[in-house]
């Protein structure tokens, strides 16, 4: 049985992950369109998925595995957010250009809320195993 530290470790890495999850698929209709074959819309939509799925996953199960899983999901949210946002990376392959520099209400939320899934679900990765 976890202990309450734990407990509340994976609520709130799920939760950050299910704030993520909703703000990207609210989101993504915003960015549909556009000639890449991989578009923005569709990419916000795959975040949506993968941070739900990650979401319950850490809620629900204690796999280290499952718990590296979501950590790479909220991380790797919130590095692609950052670097859109400083980095002009242009289009490359199916990928559209992303580049966005400016911040607003929903982007500040989701990445406050990657952020805190991202320390909440390494904090769990370094818990002691439990038997």
């Amino acid at each position: 049985m976890p202990g309450p530290f734990e407990l509340l470790t994976r609520v709130v890495a799920a939760a950050g992950l299910a704030v993520d999850a909703y703000l990207h698929i609210d989101l993504a209709s915003t960015y549909d369109g556009g000639s890449a074959t991989v578009g923005q819309g569709t990419l916000f939509r795959i975040e949506a998925v993968l941070a739900a799925l990650a979401a319950l996953l850490v809620l629900f199960f204690r796999s280290r595995l499952l718990r590296a899983y979501a950590f790479l999901v909220a991380a790797g949210g919130l590095a692609a957010v950052l670097v859109y946002r400083y980095v002009d990376v242009g289009a490359f392959g199916p990928f559209p250009n992303m580049y966005e520099p400016l911040w607003y209400t929903k982007k500040v939320v989701s990445a406050t809320a990657q952020a805190v899934a991202t320390v909440a679900t390494a904090v769990l990765l370094a818990l002691p195993r439990r038997r």
